[in-house]
């Protein structure tokens, strides 16, 4: 059965939505992101990579949650209808997704997967984003199931296939994203502070499956730092005498 226009017509704003903040945020993120994880390794020398992915991880998780509960803070404010809160989760939503599209380009950046152009970025979030979804999604748009990510960094696949994919992509993670965020999105709605709970730990639970997503896709850190461009990023500055 086929579905109606109007469910049609609102996963398809949504799938535009989505896809616009993605664009956005690997737009900001993506020329920052070296000089992110430089920052970490440089206040950390001597760390391992998956050291620093755990940093990462932390990071991204303290960041999501302290978002989920300041939308769920705002319901139970005096004087804040539940119309803000409602405009509130729209810019948490965003905020997610460009919290989330930082951290899978940090984490490209720690695995050696340099991503230059805008759509092979785009495709780094989003199969990290949807882990083995994402991964089987990308081999067989390569043709290969062996190392997709790692064939994504060298730059040999024609645009038109990687602006195909991503829209793919970005429609089985508006699926995903929806699904999983409607019943949060009524919980922080609810009076007297519950809200807030509720939006840091239905967060937290969704940044803890992105986590677990990014191993699904990328596996386990490298035992070394990788090389990039030429340069092995293994030259952490010597810690201060």
């Amino acid at each position: 059965m086929s579905r109606p226009p109007i469910e049609k017509s609102g996963e398809k704003n949504a799938a535009g939505w989505f896809g616009n903040v993605v664009d956005h945020a690997q737009r900001l993120q993506g020329p920052a992101v070296s000089t992110y994880v430089r920052k970490i390794r440089d206040a950390h020398p001597g760390e391992s990579p998956a050291q620093i992915v755990a940093r990462l991880d932390s990071r991204y998780l303290t960041a999501v949650t302290g978002s989920g509960g300041a939308v769920g803070a705002t319901a139970a404010l005096p004087g804040v209808g539940t119309l803000a809160a409602i405009a509130a989760l729209g810019g948490e939503g965003a905020f997610f997704v460009e919290a989330s599209a930082l951290y899978a380009l940090a984490l490209g950046e720690v695995y050696g997967i340099p991503v230059h152009d805008r759509e092979r970025r785009k495709t780094l979030v989003l199969t990290v984003l949807l882990g083995d979804e994402g991964l089987l999604a990308l081999g067989k748009a390569l043709g290969t199931r062996t190392g997709p990510l790692q064939r994504l960094g060298r730059g040999n696949i024609p645009e038109s296939t990687l602006t195909s994919l991503n829209g793919t992509l970005v429609r089985r993670m508006v699926k995903k994203f929806a699904l999983k965020r409607a019943p949060a999105a009524v919980g922080k709605l609810m009076p007297a502070g519950i809200g807030a709970a509720i939006g840091s730990a239905s967060n937290r639970s969704l940044g803890k499956r992105v986590v677990a997503n990014s191993r699904d896709a990328l596996g386990p850190p490298p035992a070394q730092w990788p090389v990039i461009d030429g340069e092995v990023i293994d030259s952490a500055p010597p810690a201060a005498k």
